[in-house]
C-alpha cells in the first residue's frame, strides 16, 4: 500500500512499472542495464478517490497524464532500478498529495487611500526633479 494522505492510500496492484535505459553518463552501465523506471498510475479508474478528487488531480497534473487519465512518473536519477522505482513511487507521493491539498481561495483587496497618495507624490516629485534637470532655452541662444 502506498500512502497518500493519512486516510488515502492507493494499493501496489494499481501501479504499473516500465524500465528502459537511463541516459546521461554512466559508462557501460547505461549501454546495457535498463534502470530507467517510468511509474504509470490510472487515477481515471482508481476507487481510492473520489470524482472531485480526480479531476482535481487531473487539473493540477495536467502535463504528467494523457486525456485517459493516465499519470506518468520518470524516474533514472539512481544507478539500480530498485532505487529508481522507490524515488517514482516517493515521487507520486508527494505529487498526489500536493494536489489533493486545498488551496486557500483569494480574497480580493484594495490598495490603500494613504499608499495611492504616496505614489503619486512621489511621482510628483521625480517629475518636478526631471524637468529642473532639463536644458532651458535662453534668450540669447538662437538656431538657425
Amino acid at each position: 500500500m502506498v500512502e497518500i494522505t493519512e486516510n488515502i492510500s492507493i494499493r501496489d496492484d494499481e501501479l504499473f512499472f516500465k524500465a528502459s535505459r537511463s541516459a546521461g553518463p554512466g559508462g557501460q552501465n547505461v549501454n546495457k542495464v535498463n534502470t530507467r523506471i517510468t511509474l504509470f498510475f490510472d487515477v481515471a479508474n482508481c476507487e481510492s478517490f473520489s470524482d472531485v478528487q480526480k479531476r482535481r488531480i487531473l487539473s493540477r497534473l495536467a502535463t504528467r497524464a494523457d486525456k485517459n487519465g493516465l499519470l506518468r512518473v520518470v524516474s533514472q536519477r539512481f544507478r539500480t532500478q530498485n532505487a529508481n522505482r522507490r524515488a517514482a513511487v516517493e515521487r507520486l507521493q508527494q505529487l498526489l498529495a500536493d494536489a489533493l491539498k486545498t488551496r486557500p481561495v483569494r480574497k480580493k483587496t484594495r490598495v490603500p487611500y494613504a499608499a495611492k497618495q504616496r505614489r503619486l507624490e512621489q511621482k510628483r516629485r521625480r517629475s518636478l526633479l526631471k524637468r529642473q534637470r532639463a536644458k532651458r532655452k535662453v534668450a540669447g541662444d538662437f538656431e538657425d
